[in-house]
């Protein structure tokens, strides 16, 4: 059995959780996430003790769908509580983002203008010309959104310019007039 399917899920205060089926519900002053549970497993919520208990049976496919559907809650309480947040920065001469609407723009050193939509579901921020900073409830769409504006222009390894996750290291190579 999964290790991390076994730990029982805390249930934050302000958050409602609702379970019809195979269907769960999760509400918060951030958003509603729904997730459709696999057939495999099955979730108990404890509304006294406020957790919440994914159990599996003991065939393959539950066993491989047990952390992970503890793991997806998990995620889920936290966003609709708290959010998420993923910042980017922009590295090089030029390098400018603006937005426009619902609607990010960037000049990374291509000779035309870079658009990129944002999701409904997000919330998008420049607060500089460097800086980007993506906010959402859902996990796998801000993390998602962020990579695809990062894959835009990622940091080339000679010069480091190109978008990048702030705080991320980017190891820089030595041009071709480093003698050894």
């Amino acid at each position: 059995m999964s290790r991390i399917g076994k730990k029982p899920v805390t249930i934050l205060d302000g958050v409602k959780l609702s379970l019809q089926g195979q269907a769960l519900s999760v509400e918060g002053p951030q958003g509603k996430l729904d997730i459709a549970l696999r057939p495999e497993v099955s979730v108990e919520i404890d509304e006294e003790s406020k957790t919440l208990l994914v159990k599996a049976d003991d065939s393959r496919e539950a066993k491989a769908f047990h952390g992970l559907t503890r793991a997806l809650i998990n995620n889920m309480i936290i966003g609709v509580k708290d959010g998420y947040e993923k910042k980017l920065e922009l590295q090089g001469v030029g390098y400018v983002c603006t937005l426009k609407g619902n609607e990010l723009n960037l000049r990374v050193g291509f000779a035309n203008e870079l658009k990129k939509k944002v999701p409904a579901n997000l919330e998008v921020t420049c607060p500089d010309q460097t800086h980007i900073v993506v906010k959402g409830c859902d996990k796998q769409a801000v993390g998602e959104f962020a990579a695809a504006v990062r894959s835009l222009r990622k940091p080339e390894p000679y010069k480091g310019k190109g978008i990048r996750y702030q705080g991320e290291v980017v190891k820089l190579k030595a041009g071709k007039s480093a003698k050894s």
